[in-house]
């Protein structure tokens, strides 16, 4: 049984990879902090409480677990707080990432699989967006994934490890099962705050309402958290080949803009969510729509959860049943 490494692996993504990789008879051994990640989505695998600064916590996990594999989600993720705090960012994902890199070198780790994001991307050329689209970040916290994926390739062509690196667009939904859900404080995804203010008959801000979009609103990829996670264990079997690494896009390929988003959950729960209109936010593109031909070409990946309202209907049932998230 091989045993993988999952640093931030109580967060929303980890721990839904988590539970794949159990799943597929894996052992996986949970990282975090807990600064974002909840201790109640970890079941039936070992966890170690650390920090990726913590270079001799993360040694001494290394020691006491014979990691074959490490999968990588530990990062700070708010683009908004990285406008105002880059310096955090930088260390924490790229410093604190290097220094992640240097023990797996240690101990010759040759499989790395890396939590990335469309933020490289910056604003989009074409729709929908390809791998080999430009990268131009637009905020720090896109510049930190895209540093260090170049960190990755130039370890590769190294000769030391390989790597794949899933380039998420928007996770959503929660496991089907209802074991686990996203529960972010504060919460910044849309699927989860217009549910919230279905549950709690709050109102929801539309920021921007005159975008060059079908209803005026932005149009996001959706992607079922769980179908990440199933695209997790694909990277990581693809790495056991030789010499190979890879950059992937993770969505859809289909877009839904605010609007609908808000009127599929309203259908999906029976509420009203009442939509307050509001300026745009600066940096907000009008599309962006993700192209996974490559991996579903290259890794074989089937999304099982493509169509929103599957999506949200699996959300609204985590919600429904944990108002207070993992507090409940």
């Amino acid at each position: 049984m091989s045993t993988i490494l999952v640093t931030g692996g109580a967060g929303y993504i980890g721990s839904h990879v988590v539970k794949e990789l159990l799943r597929q008879r894996y052992q996986p051994v949970i990282y975090d902090n807990l600064q974002t990640g909840h201790r109640q989505a970890i079941k039936n695998a070992p966890f170690v409480w650390g920090d990726l600064s913590d270079s001799k916590n993360l040694k001494e996990t290394f020691q006491t677990y014979s990691i074959d594999a490490v999968m990588h989600f530990a990062a700070d993720c708010l683009v908004g707080e990285s406008v105002q705090n880059p310096l955090k960012y930088f260390n924490n994902n790229v410093k604190n990432g290097i220094k992640l890199i240097e023990i797996i070198e240690e101990y010759q780790i040759k499989k790395f699989v890396f939590s990335s994001s469309a933020a490289v991307y910056g604003e989009p050329q074409k729709v929908p967006i390809t791998e080999d689209h430009s990268c131009c970040p637009t905020n720090p916290y896109g510049e930190t994934k895209w540093i260090f994926e170049r960190v990755l390739q130039a370890y590769h062509q190294a000769g030391l490890f390989n790597f794949i690196s899933l380039r998420y667009f928007n996770a959503a939904g929660a496991d089907p099962e209802g074991d686990l859900g996203e529960d972010h404080s504060p919460e910044s995804h849309l699927i989860p705050l217009v549910i919230k203010a279905a549950l709690e008959g709050t109102s929801v801000p539309v920021f921007g309402t005159d975008y060059n979009t079908p209803d005026g609103t932005c149009i996001r990829d959706y992607i079922h958290v769980t179908d990440l996670a199933q695209a997790h264990i694909l990277a990581l079997e693809k790495l056991g080949q030789k010499n190979f690494s890879g950059i992937y896009n993770m969505g859809n390929g289909n877009g839904y803009s605010v609007r609908e988003v808000i009127e599929t959950v309203e259908k999906v729960t029976g509420r009203k969510v009442k939509a307050i209109e509001s300026p745009r936010r600066s940096g907000d593109p009008a599309r962006l729509v993700a192209s996974s031909e490559k991996i579903k070409k290259e890794l074989g990946w089937i999304p099982r959860y493509p169509d929103l309202k599957t999506i949200i209907e699996t959300a609204w049932k985590w919600h429904r049943n944990h108002p207070r998230g993992y507090d409940d």
